[in-house]
């Protein structure tokens, strides 16, 4: 477990978002918001769907997902819900940069966008991003390779004055920051802080214990979940259901939070059922509205 740091932090319980409610909707589909997804590859097509699966379980209203080629017909009967548009690729299969250009309606008439889950090539992504992000006006979440810009550069945010969260693993976090993969474990709470104030965005980090930092220095723990969290494809549930929630109208922040407890709850509702391991990442939208409705009560 990472060490709890010494500085002032709120615990996430059921009666802290209680107290934080989420928007509610106030009519049909688009008052729930429009989600743009952008990521896949023709070796990792799942992670897409996982995020937009996720996503939609969140709240979520409409769903449009950009992603590689090969697999965008694949994706599209997997996702009935979602209008589906396939990018140009490398021969390798991951997205190319010079896709941008196709995601321009998608992305103008979108309420959030998640970019990364999925993506295999550290180049590509970087150039995709740099491309795509000065264009966008609404919330983002930047997830896996979707933060190689931020990488390359940390005020590369600006622009959106807050409206964004950063969804690192703690490996992806210490790569960020360009420090050590020990120091950074040693104190996730810290390199989280750390990297929500040279970005000016919100910082979610997940492990046996989950840590939310905001630009603002304000901090959260959540101790939800378990070790059967830690199994491919839980960072794109994670990613995808931070990204719905921004979609339905929530701040940064509050989405990030409620995130981290609702992906966590969920892990341990299927830990109750199934066991402390073995579960699967697929398995963990199916809970996300269940366990709303617990702490909406």
């Amino acid at each position: 477990m990472s060490a709890v740091p010494d500085r002032d932090h709120e615990l996430v319980t059921p009666q802290l978002l209680r107290s934080w409610r989420l928007p509610s909707p106030t009519g049909g589909k688009e008052s729930r918001g429009r989600i743009l997804i952008v990521g896949g590859s023709a070796e990792v097509p799942g992670a897409v769907l996982l995020a937009a699966e996720a996503a939609m379980r969140a709240g979520a209203g409409k769903l449009q997902v950009a992603t590689a080629a090969s697999v965008a017909s694949i994706l599209s009967v997997a996702l009935p819900e979602a209008l589906v548009r396939g990018l140009e690729e490398t021969p390798g299969g991951a997205l190319a940069a010079d896709g941008v250009d196709r995601l321009e309606g998608l992305a103008e008439g979108a309420s959030a966008v998640l970019i990364g889950p999925g993506m295999t090539d550290v180049e590509e992504a970087q150039r995709l991003t740099d491309r795509l992000l000065p264009t966008l006006e609404c919330p983002v979440v930047l997830d896996a390779l979707g933060i190689a810009s931020v990488t390359a550069d940390p005020g590369c945010l600006g622009r959106l004055q807050g409206r964004a969260v950063l969804t690192p693993n703690p490996s992806e976090l210490a790569l960020t920051l360009h420090r050590d993969a020990d120091e950074v474990s040693d104190d996730l709470a810290g390199a989280a802080l750390d990297l929500a104030r040279q970005t000016g965005v919100t910082v979610a980090v997940g492990g046996v214990v989950s840590w939310v930092a905001s630009p603002s220095g304000a901090l959260w723990r959540d101790e939800s979940g378990g070790a059967g969290l830690g199994v491919s494809g839980s960072g794109d549930v994670r990613a995808g259901v931070t990204a719905g929630l921004l979609a339905r109208g929530a701040e940064p922040d509050q989405a990030a939070v409620w995130a981290a407890h609702l992906h966590g709850r969920a892990g341990e509702r299927l830990a109750a059922a199934i066991g402390g391991l073995g579960f699967l990442a697929r398995e963990l939208p199916a809970e996300i509205p269940r366990v709303q409705a617990e702490i909406e009560i």
